[in-house]
């Protein structure tokens, strides 16, 4: 007699299927990811870093400094930061093991945060393959992968990417830009097994494309046939006329212009001296200038002709292009004209995803940081006026030590002329220097006025004549003799000790005033 099992048996045995095909859907695919190094920069990350004694011996190496920076999203969150201006950095970690990126998708992440105003240096890291001497390791050290920005002025602002391909470094061909201001900012490279990639800021794609395309590692895949040429029988006429389209009658009989109908003839209009009127002509409305059929869809248009592309005979696929050496160490390597930089959150995986959780929990205190860099621009901007406020009390002591005074204006007496009276004395003096040794005349508008300059040199006024009209006032006169007087220029050699001014005619009618500088 056959037995059926039980019925907590059996929905046992279901629960236990359940939760086997949940454990394969949700927890399998992480436990094949993996990560070939991470570093936070906690307690013991001196054990793991070698800093390299590269440019010491020149008096050019830098050193780093463990801290969390000015304004810290988290103060215990800390990394290490470029210390001493100008000059150079190189600190590396051992990948243990060493991995390949090959049949597996490859995830570099760190973060970097530019507390100083850079000016000019870079902020990136190394993949770096086979035996390194860690001590040693610098700018001239082998690499496979950097990737990172780069500054200098307001003119570069560059993200690198560079692949190295048998040997040779291949940058990216496109223009990335990188992050400016002062706050820790995350940057991600994703290479694919397909050679596709993608370049994240802040777990935002700022880049995308393939390693075949993007970079000149191999001849492109596809060419342009230079060769080919448009079919002869190629329709690439979008619009064509109408065939049916015909004329309508008398539409070539339509004036262009027609006798304006609200024209009317003037009522002074004579024919006999004027002819006959006619009425202005205006615009035919009716008008639609020569005659043309109507543009209809062209039932043969095959579109517009493009060059086809054909395969590229220099081209060789190399399947293993996405393949890095494998890597060894991770390593940072820059200049900086000014330090200060702080790196941190070194991931590298094969895990897209969780890369992006790495960010999304840095940047849980992103608003703390915001307003702790913008508190600390306001104390900056204090200390830096007050700072100015007292090297200017300081410069005045100093110069009321010395017994400075500041000079005195000298009172000008043109400061008094109107508009009118500055023109005859800029006049005046103008016409003296360009008129060296000639006799000349300069009128002036407003009440009639004419000067009579003679035997002038560029040093001297020997006499000066004045010519008024009735209609110009007293007052007028005094300043132009003062204009005059002003512009006296003492011959080569010692001076004389007084110029004196001699009035020698004065005739009534009409007022003519003459004087001769008596040096």
């Amino acid at each position: 007699m056959e037995t059926k099992p039980k019925l907590h048996v059996v929905q046992a045995l279901k629960l236990l299927f359940f939760l086997f095909t949940v454990h394969s859907l949700f927890f399998f695919p992480f436990a094949l990811s993996e990560i070939f190094f991470e570093e936070r920069f906690e307690d013991g990350w001196k054990d793991r870093w070698v800093l390299s004694d590269w440019k010491r011996s020149e008096g050019k190496a830098g050193t780093f400094k463990y801290t969390a920076g000015k304004w810290p999203g988290d103060p215990d969150d800390k990394g290490i930061q470029t210390f001493k201006d100008a000059k150079h950095f190189a600190i590396s970690a051992k990948i243990s093991p060493e991995f390949s990126n090959r049949n597996r998708t490859l995830v570099v992440q760190y973060s970097i945060k530019f507390e100083q105003d850079i000016e000019c240096g870079g902020g990136y890291i190394k993949l770096l393959s086979g035996y390194v001497n860690q001590k040693k390791f610098g700018g001239d050290t082998p690499y496979s992968f950097m990737f990172g920005p780069d500054m200098c002025g307001t003119q570069t602002k560059k993200l690198h990417v560079i692949l190295s391909y048998q040997g040779q470094n291949y940058p990216i061909k496109k223009d990335l830009q990188c992050e400016t201001d002062k706050l820790t900012h995350f940057y991600t490279f994703i290479l694919r097994p397909d050679a596709s990639y993608s370049v994240l800021v802040d777990n935002r794609e700022r880049e995308s494309g393939t390693m075949y395309t993007d970079w000149d590692i191999l001849p492109p895949p596809k060419i342009k046939d230079t060769k080919a040429k448009k079919p002869a029988d190629w329709d690439d006429r979008e619009y064509i006329e109408d065939p049916n389209d015909v004329k309508p009658e008398g539409y070539d009989s339509i004036p262009r212009e027609i006798p304006d109908p609200k024209a009317k003839e003037p009522d002074d209009w004579d024919e006999e001296e004027d002819g006959i009127w006619r009425p202005p002509k205006k615009p035919n409305p009716a008008y639609k200038g020569p005659w043309k059929r109507k543009k209809i869809k062209n039932p043969n248009y095959k579109g517009k002709w493009k060059t086809p592309w054909i395969d590229n005979p220099e081209f060789e696929d190399d399947p293993d292009l996405y393949v890095l050496k494998p890597i060894k160490y991770v390593g940072i390597e820059v200049w900086q004209v000014k330090a200060g930089s702080i790196f941190d959150n070194i991931l590298i995986c094969d895990d897209p995803q969780y890369a992006r959780e790495v960010v999304e929990e840095v940047f849980q205190n992103r608003e703390i940081e915001k307003d702790a860099l913008e508190e600390a621009e306001k104390v900056k901007k204090a200390r830096e006026d007050e700072e100015a406020q007292r090297a200017r009390e300081e410069g005045e002591k100093r110069r009321k030590e010395r017994g400075y005074r500041k000079p005195r204006r000298r009172h000008d007496p043109r400061d008094y002329l109107d508009d009118y009276h500055v023109s005859i004395y800029l006049a005046l003096s103008l016409q003296v220097v360009k008129d060296q040794g000639m006799n000349s005349k300069l009128s002036k508008p407003g009440p009639n006025c004419v000067l009579q300059l003679k035997e002038t040199t560029k040093f001297q006024i020997s006499e000066v004549s004045i010519f008024l009209s009735e209609a110009c006032d007293v007052m007028m006169l005094y300043l132009l003799l003062y204009c005059c007087c002003c512009n006296v220029r003492d011959p080569p050699g010692p001076p004389p000790p007084t110029n004196k001014l001699a009035l020698v005619d004065l005739p009534i009618q009409p007022l003519r005033f003459s004087w001769v500088l008596i040096t």
